[in-house]
């Protein structure tokens, strides 16, 4: 449900008292071992956030195969991603950026990138962000401007070479703690065994249970990197300034190129499935992805953008190294498939059963929280591929039977105002998984609880397509993707 008229008219007040949010600058601080950055954000008049993110591991002498100004570069744009959670506080009509130089096809990206990629946060606070001057980005900085900064302290990386080397064979891989990670990360070790690849993890303020999925897939060190969100921001979010999601896998993206350039890693591989490319709710004539930075859109936008100005910084921007170079490979290693299929595979992974978790609420206390859309769309979609003892033993309880459960499977199934904004499967493979649960309960010879009685009773009963419906999703491919060719044949088994 949107906001009430009052969010309205107080986004336009927002948006008047501050006309203009700025990236003033970054920094960096090498460590013996590792990377401090700091972020320099302002709100006009009078908001100043300085951000942090500490790289814990960083190895310095194969750092050095880049140039200063490439990471300097990387680390520009890694401000851009974090930039709009503190943008969105007010809505600034105004962006201007004077930590660096943005053309006007980058310009366009970003603010492709934010319109897009926020758009929950509009429909959320009923902001209409229609209008072509809704927000400008006007960029202050000059190429070459970074090195000034930027300061890479003791640590010098100018001139060892004017490309990233990448580490051949080796795999940087983004980590959490769900059945996508472990597929991910299980097909990896596969190929690992048969042809040597190898890969490490990539963590962003890891949970319990990335850290237990990572161990368990072979991954005893991962890279960790540590976010620390300004004060400031959670203390205008209490004054009641305007709060709501930003593309967070497009930061997650940035980060991996970023850790590979300094890591000299060939490919970065995020676990980004097809059912991403579901919108969860129309406003003003667009579709409302909570997920858009995990859709086949954002990840072709984004190699583009990353092969053009990225990596490496010296021979596609500043035009001045002369060698062949393909620079980094960013890719979903799960795109061709549904949240549907990968936990038909996960369930061949008991050994995760323990392990994983994928629920936001219980993220502190490593728990299933058994209410919210996460819990039950993960529950509905791996129950039919598992005992139902395993299933019981993952979660600690039959989800179906719990209080509010018919609401949330409603909602799942699209029959609310809109599809939790949450990262959950498509509407048409989560009636195909409840009429597996369905049939499952059923030869178990088992009562259905009243939630899915429920549904059985007002939207099964109504379909008699659903046995194909169950084996379309099932057997599903989507040839928009960016896998290589060895891991493919992987996949399909």
């Amino acid at each position: 449900m949107p906001a009430s008229a009052s969010t309205e008219a107080l986004w336009r007040q927002l948006r008047a008292r501050h006309p203009r949010f700025v990236y003033e600058s970054f920094s960096l601080e090498p460590r013996d071992d590792g990377l401090r950055l700091r972020f320099h954000f302002r709100i006009e008049p009078d908001i100043e956030f300085a951000p942090e993110m500490i790289f814990e591991r960083v190895d310095w002498e194969r750092a050095k195969r880049i140039s200063r100004n490439t990471l300097e570069n990387l680390v520009f744009h890694l401000g851009l991603v974090e930039m709009l959670s503190y943008w969105k506080a007010a809505s600034s009509p105004e962006i201007v950026v004077r930590a660096g130089k943005l053309d006007a096809e980058q310009t366009a990206w970003w603010l492709d990138l934010l319109r897009h990629g926020m758009g929950e946060y509009f429909y959320v606070n009923q902001i209409d962000c229609r209008a072509t001057d809704f927000v400008k980005i006007r960029s202050l900085g000059k190429i070459g401007s970074l090195g000034f900064l930027g300061s890479l302290g003791e640590v010098e990386t100018e001139g060892i070479a004017a490309k990233v080397s990448p580490r051949a064979g080796r795999d940087l891989v983004l980590t959490s703690g769900g059945k996508d990670s472990v597929v991910t990360l299980e097909i990896l070790r596969e190929a690992l065994s048969a042809t040597g690849r190898e890969f490490d993890c990539l963590m962003l303020n890891p949970t319990e249970a990335a850290l237990a999925v990572a161990r368990q897939a072979g991954c005893a060190s991962p890279l960790v990197i540590r976010r620390t969100i300004d004060e400031r921001l959670l203390e205008l979010n209490r004054r009641g300034y305007l709060n709501g999601h930003t593309p967070f896998s497009a930061l997650l993206a940035m980060l991996g190129v970023t850790v590979a350039a300094l890591g000299g890693y060939r490919n970065v591989i995020v676990a980004n499935e097809r059912s991403a490319e579901e919108a969860g709710v129309e406003y003003l004539g667009e579709p409302i992805n909570h997920q858009y930075s995990k859709t086949y859109r954002y990840e072709t936008k984004f190699r583009e953008y990353c092969q053009r100005y990225l990596v490496p910084y010296e021979k596609q921007v500043l035009r001045f190294a002369q060698d062949d170079s393909e620079g980094i490979e960013y890719f979903s290693l799960m795109r061709p498939l549904y949240e549907l299929q990968i936990a038909r595979r996960f369930a061949g992974y008991p050994q995760y059963f323990s392990l994983f978790k994928s629920c936001n609420r219980g993220m502190a206390t490593n728990s299933w929280c058994g209410r919210c859309p996460k819990c039950l769309f993960v529950w509905t979609a791996l129950y039919p591929f598992v005992e139902r003892e395993q299933a019981l033993g993952i979660f600690g309880q039959d989800l179906f039977a719990g209080e509010g459960a018919a609401e949330v499977l409603g909602a799942l199934l699209g029959l609310d105002e809109h599809k939790p904004f949450e990262c959950v499967g498509t509407k048409e493979e989560t009636l195909a998984a409840i009429h597996l649960c369905v049939e499952k309960y059923r030869k178990e010879g088992l009562e259905l609880p009243p939630a899915l009685g429920g549904i059985e009773e007002s939207v099964l009963s109504k379909r008699t397509d659903l046995p194909e419906v169950a084996r379309r999703v099932l057997g599903a491919w989507n040839e928009e993707h960016f896998v290589p060719e060895e891991l493919i044949r992987r996949l399909r088994r």
